[in-house]
C-alpha cells in the first residue's frame, strides 16, 4: 500500500498514512525559522518497509520548500541527514557539531 506524508499543524507533527490509517509521526516545531524535531515513530509491526525514510523525506523536503533550517534532535532524522549529504545544509552550519553532522557535507 502506498504511504503518504501530510502536515498536521494543529497537532504539530507531520503523518505518514496508508489509505486513512495513521502508521507513522514526526513531531515538529517551528519557531524563528527553524524547524526542530525531537521525535518520530512507526509502527513497530510495520519496520523494515522504509515508512520511516519516507516520512523523514517528506518532512525534510517541506522544511526545504518553507525556507526552514531544521535542529535534528531526533536520532533517525541525524541519521538520515547522515545518509543523505545533500541534506545537511538543511541544519545550519553552527548547530552541525551539535549534532555530529560537522563532516557530513565533505
Amino acid at each position: 500500500m502506498e504511504s503518504t506524508v501530510v502536515d498536521v499543524p494543529e497537532r504539530g507533527r507531520f503523518e505518514v498514512r496508508q489509505g486513512e490509517r495513521v502508521v507513522g509521526l514526526a513531531s515538529y516545531h517551528v519557531e524563528n525559522g527553524q524547524m526542530t524535531l525531537p521525535h518520530t515513530e512507526v509502527d513497530p509491526s510495520l519496520g523494515g518497509q522504509g515508512i520511516g525514510k519516507a516520512l523523514v523525506a517528506g518532512v525534510l523536503s517541506a522544511a526545504r520548500e518553507r525556507g526552514l533550517t531544521v535542529l535534528p534532535y531526533c536520532s533517525f532524522v541525524r541519521h538520515y541527514i547522515q545518509q543523505h549529504p545533500e541534506l545537511v545544509d538543511l541544519v545550519a552550519a553552527g548547530d552541525r557539531p551539535h549534532f555530529g553532522l560537522e563532516t557530513a557535507d565533505r
